[in-house]
């Protein structure tokens, strides 16, 4: 059957319209499932626990370009401060607006709109080199059963990409100003410092937490973890919640609760960052003691430069005449996983300015120009390799 390419603006649309809020999948990867499958993929279908996922392959031979990325969604809020229905997928001034549009299910447009046209391009492709799609819904969740679930089964099968794209907005003004070239390790924290609750007109029968955290607390938020290195800034502590107070004005509450994150860079690690944080605890008067929990979500990464980041580069300026810069800022993303199973992991996608925001949206030829340079990067790992 002849291949007919998509239009990248209707089909990211038809995801939109597919309400996947984490973990939820709403029908979104099937969308995704038909369309592969009518190029010829063999699909496996790979859910663990609530969150669907899905592992696409085409060919068998040659160099092997998966294309990795997430067709789950954080919740819209208040449908009715939106400009149009978040999971209409309308255009509006040029714009496609929705839940999604910019992280990540234009990306995955792209993604496949690109494969098509390289298939109707070199349909002898599949006979030469292989191409793959790691799609999980559990990104923007737990991140627990989706890609890291999903690339054990990949290990077990024998299934391991030369190179990897994920396609999560990295652009920041312009599409294609930057790629990811790793990313910053990320730690929770849960902070309790103790206190003996009282009447507020006897604060000698009582011991006051929101007192006795005031000094280490504005230490924390000046703390030199490190300094980073050429490729990652500083590590850095960033308060996130804090809770202390019984409902009334005149209780003296006993507890004092603090919600932290810290970024970090690979020059420190999840126990030199507890270490550091404690010895300033154990700096101030605590009485009554405090506990700490931290958590990782995600250790640093950093892909040395190779095949995949130059053709990366050439490919933007060929497409886009613009010059794209690496970076490791920003949030976490399932690279962090990849990278252990495919050391030439890399990611570039839309401009995220709107991304988990009221209105989110991408202009509609931003993902037509992703959809070229897309293909063009294809082209250039395994047919130029």
């Amino acid at each position: 059957m002849p291949i007919t390419p998509s239009d990248p603006v209707a089909l990211a649309a038809e995801l939109i319209r597919a309400p996947s809020v984490t973990p939820r999948d709403a029908g979104c990867q099937e969308i995704l499932i038909r369309r592969l499958e009518t190029l010829g993929f063999t699909v496996w279908r790979l859910t663990f626990g609530v969150v669907e996922n899905f592992y696409a392959r085409l060919g068998d031979s040659g160099t092997h370009f998966c294309f990795a990325g997430h067709t789950d969604v954080v919740p819209p809020g208040d449908p009715a401060r939106w400009e149009c229905d978040p999971f209409a997928g309308e255009v509006r001034h040029g714009r496609l607006i929705g839940r999604g549009a910019a992280d990540m299910k234009g990306g995955l447009a792209a993604m496949v709109t690109a494969v098509e046209r390289l298939l109707v391009k070199r349909p002898d492709f599949p006979r030469h080199h292989s191409l793959s799609f790691l799609i999980t819904g559990d990104e923007e969740a737990e991140a627990v059963d989706g890609t890291v679930k999903v690339l054990e089964w990949m290990h077990a099968k024998g299934e391991r990409p030369d190179y990897c794209l994920v396609g999560e907005p990295t652009s920041i003004k312009t599409l294609g100003d930057c790629y990811k070239v790793g990313r910053r390790g990320s730690c929770n924290g849960v902070l309790r410092i103790h206190g003996r609750q009282g009447h507020v007109a006897h604060p000698h029968l009582a011991d006051n937490p929101i007192h006795r955290a005031m000094p280490p607390l504005a230490r924390l938020t000046t703390l030199r973890f490190d300094a980073g290195n050429d490729a990652f800034p500083p590590s850095s502590l960033q308060m996130t919640g804090l809770l202390a107070g019984e409902g009334a004005n005149n209780v003296i509450p006993g507890q004092l609760t603090l919600q932290f994150n810290i970024r970090f860079s690979p020059e420190s690690t999840p126990a030199s960052l507890e270490a550091a944080i404690r010895a300033e605890l154990d700096a101030t008067e605590l009485p009554l003691g405090y506990d700490l929990e931290m958590t990782v979500s995600g250790l640093p990464f950093l892909t040395e430069s190779g095949l995949l980041g130059s053709r990366i580069d050439q490919a933007v300026r060929e497409i886009l005449d613009t010059v794209p810069m690496p970076s490791t800022s920003g949030g976490t993303s399932d690279a962090r996983f990849i990278s252990r199973h495919c050391p030439q992991t890399l990611e570039l996608g839309l401009v995220g300015k709107t991304i988990h925001k009221v209105d989110e949206s991408v202009p509609v030829a931003d993902l037509e120009r992703l959809t070229e340079v897309y293909q063009r990067l294809v082209e250039l790992v395994c047919l130029q390799h």
